[in-house]
C-alpha cells in the first residue's frame, strides 16, 4: 500500500487553525491535497462558527495568481477566514523598500481628510493616505498601503521622481509639473505593487518590479540598488 505523503498540516492553537503547507512539493500537489482536506477531512474543526487561519508557506513564494487560487481553496469552506499568509521568502519589492526604509524619511501613520504630510526629500510612509489627504514630497513617495487621496511627488520640478504604492487608487497624483489622469481610470481590480512616472512628459504606470528597468540610475545614485543586484 503506497503511502501518501502529508504536505498541508492543519494545527489548533488558541486563537485560530494554522495551516501548514509544504514548500518542496509541486504547486499542483499541494493544492490537491489542501482541497482534499478542507473539502473531506477535519470536520469537527473545518466546520461549524467562523474560525481565523494562518497559512504559513515557508520557503515558497505565491504570485497573485497562485494566491488567488489558494484563497479559492480554502474558501470552499464558508466559515473558514484567512488572516494572513505567512513566507519567508521576501518578495523584490519588499527588499527594494527595506533598503529605502534606510535611507530615506520613513512616516507611519494614516492621513486622513483634511491632512497634509510634507517632506523635503523621499519618503516612505507605512499607512494609507485616504481620499482628501494630501501628501507633499520633493523626492519620491513610497506608500506601504493604500493610496486613495493626492499625491505630489518631485514638488520642487524633480521630473525623475516616482510614485509607488501598494493600492494605487488615487483621486490625483503628480509628479513636478506633470498631473495624472481621472480617477475613474484608475478601477482596474489590479492589487499588484504599482509606481507612477514620467516618460516623455507622460504620466505612466507599471509594476514596481519594473522600477530598475525605468530608475536604475537614479536610484542607485541614492544608494537604494547599489548592494541588491539591480532589482
Amino acid at each position: 500500500m503506497t503511502m501518501i505523503k502529508n504536505i498541508v498540516t492543519i494545527k489548533g492553537k488558541k486563537d485560530g487553525l494554522v495551516f501548514q503547507l509544504d514548500d518542496v512539493c509541486s504547486l499542483d500537489e499541494l493544492y490537491a491535497q489542501l482541497k482534499e482536506k478542507v473539502e473531506h477531512s477535519h470536520q469537527q474543526i473545518l466546520s461549524g462558527p467562523p474560525v481565523e487561519i494562518t497559512i504559513e508557506l515557508g520557503n515558497r513564494y505565491l504570485n497573485v495568481e497562485q494566491e488567488k487560487e489558494l484563497r479559492d481553496i480554502i474558501g470552499l469552506r464558508p466559515n473558514l477566514v484567512v488572516r494572513t499568509l505567512e513566507s519567508d521568502v521576501i518578495t523584490k519589492e519588499q527588499a527594494l523598500l527595506d533598503k529605502l526604509a534606510s535611507i530615506m524619511r520613513v512616516e507611519i501613520g494614516t492621513v486622513r481628510s483634511g491632512q497634509e504630510l510634507r517632506s523635503e526629500g523621499d519618503l516612505l510612509l507605512l499607512g494609507d493616505i485616504n481620499p482628501g489627504g494630501c501628501v507633499y514630497c520633493a523626492g519620491s513617495l513610497f506608500v506601504m498601503g493604500a493610496l486613495r487621496g493626492m499625491a505630489h511627488a518631485g514638488c520642487n520640478g524633480d521630473e525623475q521622481a516616482i510614485i509607488a504604492a501598494s493600492q494605487l487608487r488615487p483621486t490625483q497624483l503628480r509628479i513636478a509639473d506633470i498631473i495624472s489622469r481621472p480617477p475613474d481610470e484608475w478601477m482596474d481590480g489590479n492589487y499588484e505593487m504599482e509606481f507612477a512616472y514620467l516618460e516623455e512628459g507622460q504620466m505612466s504606470i507599471d509594476k514596481l518590479n519594473q522600477l530598475h528597468r525605468l530608475r536604475s540610475d537614479y536610484f542607485r545614485d541614492k544608494g537604494a540598488l547599489g548592494n541588491m543586484g539591480g532589482i
